[in-house]
Formats: C-alpha cells, sequence, structure tokens
C-alpha cells in the first residue's frame, strides 16, 4: 500500500494498545515503524541496478514475517532496557504493551501491502511466488481516510476516551474494508470463472484486481496458448456474462528467452503473468499485473536480436506511457455503465478487438 496508509496503520495501531499517556509518542512511533519496511527501496539502490533486481528484491527481506518479528522484539528489548537504565522510559513502564504496539505496527505493514496485486514476500527466506491476494489497489482512499481521522483525533484530544474509541472504530473500519475487497474478489471471481469455462478457458491461470481507488471496477486477465484475455467487472451494472478481449503475446520470443535469468525471476515474481513483444530487434517483457492494456508499468528489455539468435542483454526498464487523466475518466463512467456488444478498449489504445462473449 502507499506510504500514507501504512504510516496511519502504524499509528493508529500503537497509539491503541500504548497506554493513555503515552499515545501521541505511540502515534509518532507507530507512523515511524509502519513505514520502516519500506526503507528497503532506499536500500537496494545501493546494492544494484538492475532494474528486475530493483522490482524483485522490494518487499522481500524487510517484508518477512520471519525477520520482523524479531526486528520489533529487538527495537522493543533496546528502548526497555534504555529506560530502566535511565531510570524512566514509556516502554520500561508499559513493557507489554509495548511489545505489542511495536509487534502489530511492524507486522501489518507486509500483510498490509500482500492485499495489493505486487507481490509480497512474506516468508523470505523461503522462496515461494510472491503473495498476491489482490483486493485493493496500492491506493485506496476508502481504506485510508478512517485511520487518518483518527489519528489526526487522538492527536488532538491525547488521553480523553474519545481518542481511543475513534482509534478503535478507525481500525474496525478500515479492517472491514479489507473484508468487502475479498467478498467484492470472490463474486469477480465467480463470474469470471463461468465467462471463461463457457470459451473453453476452465483452466487458464487468471487473476483479478481492482481499478485504481475503488473496489467496485475490477479487471481480470486469464492466460492463453497464444496470449491472453482480459475483462472488466463493475459490481455496480453489470449483470451478464463477461465479455472478454484477446490479445496476443510473442509466444516465440517468449520461449526464446525463457532462460533468461532475468525472465526467469520475472516468472518467479509475477506467477507468470506476463506478455512478451519484439520491438525494433529486441525483446520486450511486460508484467500483465499493472496497468492496463496496452500500456504497462512494468516493461523490460531482455535480449537482442543477433543473427538468428536472440542474445541476452542486462535488463533495461521502459518509460510507461500512461495517460492517467483520460484512464481515469473512463474508468469512473464504467463503474455506472455496463457495455453493450463489442467491448471497446479503455481510453489510449490502439487496437480495439470484439468481445469474446460467454454467451455465444
Amino acid at each position: 500500500m502507499d506510504s500514507l496508509s501504512q504510516i496511519v496503520l502504524g499509528g493508529a495501531l500503537a497509539a491503541a494498545i500504548a497506554p493513555a499517556g503515552h499515545r501521541r509518542a505511540a502515534l509518532l512511533a507507530g507512523a515511524a515503524l509502519g513505514t520502516l519496511p519500506d526503507l528497503d527501496a532506499l536500500v537496494i539502490p545501493l546494492l544494484t541496478n538492475d532494474p528486475v533486481d530493483l522490482m524483485t528484491w522490494h518487499r522481500s527481506v524487510s517484508h518477512s514475517l520471519f525477520v520482523l518479528p524479531l526486528l520489533a522484539t529487538l527495537i522493543w528489548w533496546l528502548f526497555r532496557w534504555q529506560g530502566r537504565r535511565a531510570g524512566h522510559g514509556r516502554v520500561a513502564e508499559a513493557p507489554l504493551r509495548w511489545f505489542w504496539a511495536i509487534q502489530l505496527a511492524l507486522v501489518t505493514h507486509p500483510v498490509l501491502d500482500a492485499f495489493t496485486v505486487y507481490g509480497t514476500q512474506l516468508w523470505w527466506p523461503l522462496n515461494p511466488s510472491p503473495t498476491m491476494w489482490a483486493s485493493v489497489f496500492i491506493i485506496d482512499p476508502l481504506y485510508t481516510l478512517w485511520l487518518l481521522v483518527a489519528c489526526i483525533v487522538a492527536w488532538v484530544v491525547r488521553e480523553r476516551v474519545l481518542a481511543q474509541r475513534a482509534l478503535v472504530a478507525a481500525l474496525v473500519l478500515s479492517s472491514a474494508y479489507l473484508g468487502w475487497s475479498l467478498l467484492a474478489k470472490q463474486q469477480v471471481d465467480r463470474a469470471a470463472d463461468e465467462a471463461l469455462a463457457a470459451m473453453g478457458l476452465a483452466d487458464a491461470p487468471r487473476f483479478s484486481v481492482p481499478m485504481p481507488f475503488n473496489t467496485l471496477l475490477w479487471r481480470v486477465v486469464a492466460m492463453t496458448p497464444d496470449g491472453y484475455v482480459e475483462a472488466e467487472r463493475s459490481l455496480v451494472a453489470d449483470r451478464g456474462p463477461m465479455r472478454f478481449r484477446a490479445h496476443a503475446s510473442d509466444v516465440d520470443a517468449m520461449r526464446a528467452v525463457a532462460d533468461v535469468p532475468a525472465v526467469q525471476r520475472l516468472r518467479w515474481f509475477n506467477h507468470g503473468f506476463m506478455k512478451a513483444r519484439v520491438v525494433d530487434g529486441r525483446v520486450v517483457v511486460s508484467d500483465l499485473r499493472m496497468g492496463l492494456e496496452p500500456d504497462y508499468i512494468f516493461n523490460f528489455v531482455v535480449a537482442r536480436r543477433d543473427g538468428g539468435a536472440w542474445r541476452a542483454i542486462p535488463p533495461e526498464q521502459l518509460q510507461w506511457p500512461w495517460n492517467a487523466a483520460g484512464r481515469l475518466r473512463g474508468m469512473w463512467s464504467r463503474i455506472w455503465v455496463e457495455p453493450r456488444g463489442v467491448v471497446p478498449l479503455p481510453h489510449g489504445s490502439a487496437h480495439a478487438t470484439p468481445a469474446l462473449d460467454a454467451s455465444n
């Protein structure tokens, strides 16, 4: 999730657990702890300039549920030891409450990240593909707003009962919103399963993810032998079968670069949800999970044509040609209106294709 969400979640948790007299200190400590795991984004570039490594090592060591509890315990022990040595200190005054405040402010960070589609390596140093529950967008105001308001209230009223009530209410509401997002995803997945089965794609790998800033409009992608199909589902407007659009991937190029280490690393990281295309004699692979056809955030050049064969090259990340204003207007309209007949591609796409209607 975005940094603000992590800051207010950590602050709200710590302030709700710590003694009322420590509330402002807990807000600040929780905010710092809540954003601490994302400092790996500053450390990793010091170790490598490989763009694939930069992408796939983010949310790894610093987001591990094996590492963070140990780090939280160490932080707690150091502050308690310092407080006892000085004869005063908040952690030394209420060690059990501060233990759980520190633990939860840190550990909830990667858990919240796992609700997004990017991928979080919760079990590092074990090596399963990153967890991506993909039920909320990386920025979602309806998750963050309650926590932000509660933190402001708690900072202003401090020890009063109102502060505790506001914090607990915000944590309940934000958690309930995550629960709703999982229920919404189940509805979308059910509709996608029915449509894909009718198209002969019952076993096709697929994922669903909410569109930016909401959980009412969703995007579903399923892989096919020659590429992938894509559809949207509005929980407000759509009632009929999902209608998928077909898109091609250069499967020959993908097969040719399958053994390139960068491609293998990406396939592990994105669960194989990527496409290949040849541009100016170079193979470009794109992560299908983030972006909209034909524009994706993560595009990497991984090989160059050398005579009649492909030669692996150091990965190069291409710029993202995103038209945010046009895309967001189209998404907002799509929430409330179900298209009929041919489904147009989102704003900015160059090639519209007929919808593949599961009812046909």
